[in-house]
C-alpha cells in the first residue's frame, strides 16, 4: 500500500475516480491501481475560477515493489501503519475518580477503563441523552438550569455539542480519538476531512455510546454529581467529597483526574481553598458575529458557491492590533446558530454550534480579543473569573434581565450608536435578543480592538463588515483564565494524586486537544502506579 499526496479532484469527481487520479499521478495504467482509499481531503479555493479538492490517498498497486522503484522521489511512499501506542494494564489500589464528562474526562475515563482501572466518572449535569434531546434543549438548558455547570459548544464542560475536531496540536492519540468517535456513531468522513466536524445531532448519540463503552469496560458513571472538596493528607489526595441528591459522601481514592472544563468556577474556587495551586492565564473574550451563510459561500468559493460537494463555507482570520492584543475568529459555525451557554444566574454567555448538515441560513463565529493578566486588576489566581462575571452581568442587564442577549448591527457598532432594529440578518440566539449598544457590555479595549479589526477583516473576507451583520454578546468563555500548574509527569504541583487536564486546567483549546490531554493524564497516572 502506497500513500500518494497532492492529488487534484474536481468538484464533480466521484469516489470511483480516485483510483484514476492515482494512476495519472504515478503515470501508471488504470489497471495497475487495484484500489484507492481516501486519507485526507481539503478544498483549494485560492483561484475562485478553479475551486477543487486536494486529496491524499492510500493505493494498492499491482506489482507494488517494482512500481515504487521506478517512481520519482516524493511521488509516493509506503503508507504508514496508523496505530496508537499501547495502553498498559493499571495497578491502582483504589478506583480512580474522573471529575467532568467533557472530552478530557470521557477519554481519560475510557483510557482508564481500557487499562482495567474501573474508573468512576462523575458528571454534574443531567444525563447526556436528556440534555441533548434536540436543538431547542441545547439552547435553553442553561437558562432553565442556571446553576448547571454544563456548557454547550466547542470546549464546553460535559457536552462539547458542536463536534469540531480541527486542532493544531500533535498527539499520537489523535487517530484513536477520531476512530473512537466513528465507532460510537460519528460520521466516517471525520477520518479524512481536513476540518472534521461531527455536528450536534450526530454527536449526542456518539457521546452516549462512548459512555456506554466506559461502563461496558468496568467503569461507572454518576450523573447529577459534583465534586465539593478533596480530602488531602500529607500533600496527597486521600479522598473526594461528592454531592448528589442524597447528600455529600466521601469517596476513598488516591487518584483524581480534574477534567471540569473552563466554567467550573465553584469547583475551582473550592479547590483553591483546599490548597491546589493555580495561576492566572491569558485568554480571550468578545462577541459572536452572524452573517448570511450565502454571503460567506460567495466570498470563499466565488462561482462555485452552492455546489453540493462543497457544503457551507468556513473562514478563519487573525488581525494584529496596535496594542498587541490581536483579534481573531474562533469556533466558526457554518450554517449554525448562536446558543445560550450561561452557567450562573444573572449572566449571559454566548457560544455557537452547527448540526452535521450545516444547513442553517446564518454563519456565526466568535470574534475575540486577547485578554492578559494585567486586565484582571488583581493578582488573585481566579481574578479572571471576576472579569468574566462582570461582563456576563452587564450583558444580562443590557439584554433586559430575562436571558435575552444584547445584540448590535455591525454598522451601528462601528459608528458607535445604539441599535434600535435589525435588518437583513435575523439573529439566531434563543430565547431571543435585545437591540443594544455593546459598549455598555464590553470593556473599552475590546470595543476598540473589534472596531479596528472588523473593517480589516472585511478586506480579507468580502462582506465581513456587512452593515446588517449581527454582533451578540458576550463571548466570555473561549478558554479558561486559570491554569493549574503540573509536574512533568502530569501531577498537580505540590499535590500527589491530582491530575489536572483539559481546558479547565488551562492545557487545551478544543475537543481534540482536550481529549488527547485526558488520555495522556490517564497514561501518566497508570505509568506512575506501575513504577511504584
Amino acid at each position: 500500500m502506497l500513500r500518494v499526496g497532492n492529488l487534484s479532484l474536481s468538484l464533480d469527481d466521484r469516489p470511483e475516480d480516485l483510483a484514476a487520479a492515482v494512476a495519472a499521478k504515478l503515470r501508471l495504467q488504470p489497471r495497475d491501481v487495484l484500489s484507492a482509499q481516501l486519507v485526507r481531503q481539503s478544498v483549494d479555493a485560492r483561484d475562485k475560477a478553479d475551486v477543487h479538492f486536494v486529496v491524499t490517498a492510500d493505493a494498492a498497486l499491482r506489482n507494488e515493489p517494482a512500481c515504487l522503484k521506478r517512481l520519482k522521489p516524493g511521488l509516493a511512499a509506503p503508507a504508514p501503519v496508523e496505530r496508537h501506542p499501547d495502553i498498559p494494564p493499571a495497578r491502582f489500589a483504589k478506583r480512580p475518580l474522573v471529575v467532568g464528562a467533557g472530552p478530557a474526562g470521557l477519554f481519560c475515563a475510557l483510557t482508564l477503563a481500557m487499562a482495567g482501572a474501573r474508573p468512576i466518572l462523575v458528571e454534574r449535569g443531567k444525563a447526556v441523552e436528556e440534555r441533548t434531546r434536540d436543538v431547542t434543549a441545547l439552547q435553553t438548558d442553561a437558562v432553565l438550569d442556571p446553576e448547571s455547570n454544563v456548557q454547550f459548544g466547542e470546549g464546553g464542560a460535559g457536552a462539547f455539542s458542536d463536534g469540531k475536531l480541527t486542532t493544531g496540536t500533535k498527539s499520537p492519540w489523535q487517530r484513536f480519538v477520531l476512530e473512537t468517535f466513528v465507532a460510537c456513531g460519528a460520521p466516517e468522513d471525520i477520518l479524512w476531512r481536513a476540518k472534521p466536524h461531527i455536528g450536534t445531532d450526530r454527536l449526542k448519540g456518539a457521546v452516549a455510546n462512548l459512555r456506554r463503552e466506559i461502563i461496558r469496560l468496568g467503569g461507572e458513571v454518576r450523573f447529577s454529581t459534583r465534586l465539593t472538596r478533596l480530602e488531602i493528607r500529607m500533600a496527597h489526595v486521600a479522598g473526594a467529597y461528592l454531592a448528589d441528591a442524597s447528600g455529600e459522601t466521601l469517596l476513598e481514592t488516591d487518584t483524581v483526574f480534574l477534567c471540569v472544563g473552563h466554567s467550573a468556577r465553584d469547583t475551582l474556587t473550592q479547590l483553591y481553598r483546599d490548597g491546589v495551586r493555580m495561576a492566572q492565564k491569558p485568554f480571550a473574550m468578545g462577541v459572536r458575529i452572524e452573517h448570511p451563510q450565502a454571503l460567506i459561500d460567495r466570498a470563499q468559493y466565488g462561482p462555485a458557491a452552492g455546489h453540493p460537494a462543497l457544503g457551507a463555507a468556513e473562514y478563519k482570520m487573525n488581525i494584529h492590533t496596535p496594542d498587541g492584543r490581536g483579534v481573531y475568529t474562533f469556533c466558526m459555525c457554518p450554517g449554525g446558530e448562536v446558543i445560550a451557554s450561561a452557567s450562573q444566574p444573572g449572566g449571559i454567555v454566548t457560544n455557537g454550534m452547527s448540526l452535521h448538515a450545516r444547513g442553517g441560513a446564518n454563519a456565526n463565529a466568535a470574534l475575540l480579543v486577547g485578554v492578559t493578566a494585567e486586565d484582571f486588576a488583581d493578582d488573585h489566581p481566579l481574578a479572571g473569573f471576576t472579569l468574566q462575571r462582570q461582563i456576563e452581568k452587564a450583558a444580562f442587564a443590557a439584554g433586559g434581565g430575562d436571558f435575552r442577549a444584547p445584540a448590535q448591527r455591525v454598522e451601528d457598532f462601528l459608528r458607535q450608536r445604539e441599535t434600535r432594529a435589525f435588518g437583513s440578518v435575523t439573529p439566531t440566539y434563543r430565547p431571543g435578543v435585545t437591540p443594544a449598544d455593546l459598549r455598555a457590555v464590553l470593556p473599552d479595549f475590546i470595543v476598540r480592538d473589534l472596531r479596528y479589526a472588523i473593517p480589516r477583516m472585511n478586506g480579507i473576507l468580502s462582506g465581513f463588515a456587512l452593515p446588517d451583520a449581527v454582533l451578540t454578546g458576550a463571548e466570555t468563555r473561549s478558554s479558561s483564565p486559570v491554569r493549574l500548574p503540573r509536574e512533568k509527569d502530569g501531577r498537580a504541583v505540590g499535590l500527589d494524586g491530582l491530575y489536572p487536564c483539559g481546558e479547565g486546567a488551562g492545557y487545551a483549546g478544543g475537543i481534540m486537544s482536550a481529549a488527547t490531554d485526558g488520555i495522556q493524564a490517564a497514561l501518566n497516572a497508570i505509568n506512575g502506579q506501575i513504577s511504584l
